[in-house]
């Protein structure tokens, strides 16, 4: 910190006017006012009871149309992505096709790894689902947004676990448990 010589030219700051001295009052004493006057309403609340009461303008109190309702508990609630989601599940026939919609059902997604399982009843409708699984992934994010569905999980028809012979052990799954 090097301290300016006498000869060097300090920055002249311009000293206030009276106009500014007088904004600046002005500022001032508009605060103070507020300030006395939002003390003096909590007064008078208190006395009334406390509390704040229904008045003629619209606060957070009103009641909401169900609409607007549901909403604001989806948007508090961090429920946008999967609602948005269950909103295309509900057109999945316009979405897959009537044919294709008729041998697969969605099932549930996956917020956190954003992915979408899918049912299908024979397993060649689910290798035909398969291979249009990245259109479809493709199709989902542009209605919904980048990003929304990573993946589509395709499973195939689920039968009864095999049973092989007449005597089992308790918990065996079968031949293939033999050795692991």
């Amino acid at each position: 910190m090097s301290e300016a010589s006498p000869g060097a030219e300090q920055p002249k700051v311009p000293e206030a006017s009276g106009i500014d001295l007088a904004r600046v009052a002005l500022r001032t004493a508009r605060e103070q006012a507020r300030a006395r006057g939002e003390a003096a309403q909590q007064r008078h609340q208190a006395r009334r009871g406390g509390g704040l009461r229904s008045g003629a303008r619209a606060d957070g109190r009103d009641p909401l149309p169900l609409g607007a309702a549901i909403n604001r508990l989806i948007s508090e609630s961090g429920w946008e992505t999967p609602t948005a989601v269950a909103g295309v599940l509900g057109r999945w026939p316009e979405i897959v096709g009537e044919e294709l919609a008729n041998h697969t059902v969605p099932g549930p997604y996956d917020k956190e790894d954003k992915v979408l399982v899918v049912r299908c009843d024979s397993t060649s409708w689910a290798t035909q689902l398969r291979l249009l699984a990245p259109q479809l992934v493709a199709r989902i994010n542009a209605d919904l947004g980048h990003g929304t569905v990573r993946l589509i999980k395709v499973y195939g028809p689920s039968g009864p676990p095999q049973r092989y012979g007449k005597l089992r052990a308790p918990g065996s799954t079968g031949p293939g448990d033999t050795y692991g």
